[in-house]
């Protein structure tokens, strides 16, 4: 595996081995690996015939009063299981590097990236959408893959590609779980012990929604009732939004007709963590399928 940590470096190195025909796949990440970032390098690896990744705590995508300084960095280790993995292009650029003195451009996707996080966390998005777009035009992979953890991360990214005609096919990769249910988050670090088993309420009022619909509750208002009971059941929890909404749209949902997301997002301890379920519906009749 190979490290670059300027932006010519890495756009050479990634023409080159692209050189002939040969199709890359790319996985950003922030670094602080676990089970779910190494499920994305194991999906490109088989879909493409060189990956790359990139590792670059993203300081625009933090508000003020988040944890930027304090989110977990342990470059070698990471290093160490990408290589593993067969990793062969590694990014690991400076902030400098990535934010020279001066700029001021950013990429916004307007309307969506007011939404849900955007909302608890105004600009979260709009550093995520401009650091994409730049490690986008540095690496110029043909697919790009992303966990299906933070859904409305992945529908704005797929909103930019489409609009800014980006040569990139976005893929996405199921959430990869603890043994308990519990999604896998690099922010899981911070939980005490006792956090950590509050926070596998998240998975279960997700599972109260899966058992509801699947006893013939279509009501939205209920189904989210499900959830927000299991939550306000855990004192160690503290809900920002249950939300089920349209997956095109994002728009809460009025009816369970299309396919949907239910969202949660949470503060269990000082860690903000958020979580989320498809609806979809069956072929035929008022049968629909929860996937946690």
């Amino acid at each position: 595996m190979k490290i670059y940590e300027t932006i010519e470096e890495m756009r050479a190195a990634c023409r080159a081995a692209r050189h002939g025909g040969q199709r890359l796949g790319f996985v950003p990440t922030m670094g602080a690996l676990h089970e779910g970032h190494l499920s994305l390098i194991r999906a490109a690896k088989a879909a493409r015939d060189i990956v790359a990744a990139s590792i670059f705590v993203n300081p625009t995508q933090f508000g003020p009063n988040e944890d930027l300084a304090r989110y977990p960095r342990d470059f070698k280790h990471d290093r160490d299981l990408l290589a593993k993995e067969g990793v062969e292009l590694l990014f690991a650029p400076s902030v400098e590097e990535m934010y020279p003195a001066g700029a001021v451009t950013w990429v916004t996707v307007e309307g969506l990236s007011g939404k849900l996080d955007g909302r608890s966390r105004p600009g979260h998005f709009r550093g995520v959408t401009t650091v994409v777009a730049k490690l986008f035009h540095i690496v110029e992979p043909d697919a790009a893959f992303f966990g299906q953890k933070d859904a409305a991360q992945l529908a704005i990214i797929r909103r930019m590609v489409r609009d800014l005609k980006f040569p990139v096919e976005i893929v996405a990769c199921a959430i990869v779980r603890e043994p308990d249910g519990l999604a896998m988050s690099s922010r899981n670090a911070y939980l005490s012990p006792g956090d950590r088993i509050a926070a596998t309420s998240l998975h279960r009022s997700l599972e109260a929604v899966r058992a509801a619909v699947s006893s013939g509750e279509r009501d939205i208002l209920r189904l989210l009732e499900a959830a927000r009971r299991v939550l306000a059941a855990e004192p160690g929890i503290k809900l920002d939004y249950a939300e089920i909404v349209d997956a095109d749209s994002f728009e809460p949902a009025a009816a369970l007709r299309r396919t949907c997301y239910v969202l949660l997002a949470a503060i269990v301890g000082k860690t903000r963590l958020i979580d989320n379920a498809l609806i979809e519906p069956e072929a035929g009749g008022n049968s629909f399928r929860v996937t946690v």
